[in-house]
């Protein structure tokens, strides 16, 4: 356990945060920094087929050590943290045999407290490790990148335990919507995969949002105040129209489990012209085009009421539901419920209220649930994690590769 947090420990402190303002894969020197350093380490434990390419990804694998043939498997995890936060100069703090209470996040005045964070009511005893309240903590995605290789380590020191082949992916760029771009399903060999991206103990999912963005631009005119008078359109009054027009009770702090949102993520303003940036999300195809269509109808009724200054709307397609793709493969999140319950944790199935990379591997061809890292608030100063759910996600990886190759034991 200790080797699990050192490891974690180091990758945290490699600045790797992405951007998406920069068009370059990996959109960050940082990423192909810590991919340098997971490269040498692959190699250094044992695995063989180590490739890191000039874009940031970086795969390998762990050869079969059994005689009859096993379906290759997966585990995959990103190198980049979320633009949402600082992800430079980590100072991660530990807190072992957490009893309760606040916790003082360094000397940056923030608490990460269970009264706003009632999870840490569930995790008295174990051991923590949090921010020290001015940047996230980079669990999302190194924790599971620390917990793939140290199940590699664990399956390369314990050869009793029979599996398959196993390929390691490690991918730029995730929390700006690129991981899966240059992604070579077919190079990297799985028949199937599971992320490690996920939060608390438990978790296991196979859907998830249906995802747009959308650019609302708000156009006006721009003239001296001083002569304005019947010239003058000011694109933030439009916008601000636009804005209260959008419907109040479907916002991310307004919604839970399977209802969409929509989702102003920011702005740029001027009088001249506003920009306004929103995530659109649903589980549901069909309500998800309905979304798509409610806030292009939007912005057409408002273009009929304005006498000058205009309202253009452009949306993106980012990423779909993965459960029409997954769900045919039964099997795999069989073996992954089994996998947690040898390791004696309650699978605790439920819908993202996101996206990973598995959702477009899905649809790549690659059916990609995903798994627990243990690691709570991600995105932000409050991200912590437990160091116990790590461990526990350490185990349940080798107890997947376990199951698997016994599942497929050919039958005397």
């Amino acid at each position: 356990m200790q080797n699990l947090v050192q490891r974690f420990l180091n990758y945290v402190s490699v600045d790797t945060q992405s951007d998406d303002q920069i068009t370059t894969c990996p959109s960050s020197c940082g990423q192909l920094k810590l991919a340098e350093i997971l490269k040498q380490e692959l190699i250094a434990v044992g695995l063989s087929d180590v490739v890191l390419d000039d874009k940031g990804y970086l795969t390998a694998k762990l050869a079969a050590n059994v005689d009859y043939d096993v379906p290759a498997i997966g585990f995959i995890a990103h190198m980049d943290t979320a633009p949402d936060a600082s992800g430079k100069n980590v100072k991660a703090q530990i807190v072992e045999h957490y009893q309760g209470g606040d916790i003082v996040l360094g000397s940056s005045g923030h608490v990460l407290s269970p009264e706003q964070f009632p999870d840490l009511n569930e995790l008295h005893g174990q051991t923590l490790i949090t921010t020290d309240g001015t940047t996230l903590l980079g669990a999302d995605n190194k924790a599971g990148i620390a917990e793939i290789i140290t199940a590699m380590i664990t399956l390369i020191e314990r050869p009793e335990i029979k599996h398959g082949d196993i390929c390691i992916g490690f991918t730029p760029d995730e929390e700006i919507g690129r991981g899966a771009d240059l992604f070579d399903v077919e190079k990297f060999g799985a028949e199937w995969a599971y992320t490690i991206d996920g939060g608390p103990l438990g978790e296991l999912e196979y859907e998830n949002f249906n995802a747009s963005s959308a650019v609302v631009t708000c156009l006006g005119v721009n003239v001296h105040p001083g002569t304005a008078k019947n010239k003058m359109v000011n694109s933030m009054t439009t916008a601000a129209e636009f804005i209260s027009k959008m419907p109040a009770e479907q916002t991310p702090e307004a919604t839970e489990g399977y209802q969409g949102f929509f989702h102003l993520t920011d702005m740029k303003a001027s009088v001249a012209k506003t920009e306004l940036n929103y995530i659109i999300r649903d589980f549901d195809s069909q309500q998800q085009q309905s979304r798509i269509e409610f806030i292009k109808a939007l912005a057409a009724d408002l273009n009929k009421t304005l006498d000058k200054g205009s309202v253009e709307i452009e949306v993106t397609e980012s990423y779909r539901n993965m459960r029409e793709k997954v769900e045919p493969f039964a099997h795999i999140i069989d073996y992954a419920q089994q996998a947690m319950i040898a390791c004696d944790i309650k699978p605790d199935i439920k819908p993202i209220r996101g996206g990973t990379d598995g959702a477009r591997l899905s649809f790549m061809g690659l059916p990609c649930p995903n798994i627990f890292t243990g690691g709570y608030n991600f995105h932000g100063i409050h991200e912590f994690i437990s160091v116990e759910a790590m461990h526990k996600a350490v185990e349940v990886i080798v107890k997947l590769a376990e199951i698997t190759a016994e599942s497929e034991k050919p039958v005397c």
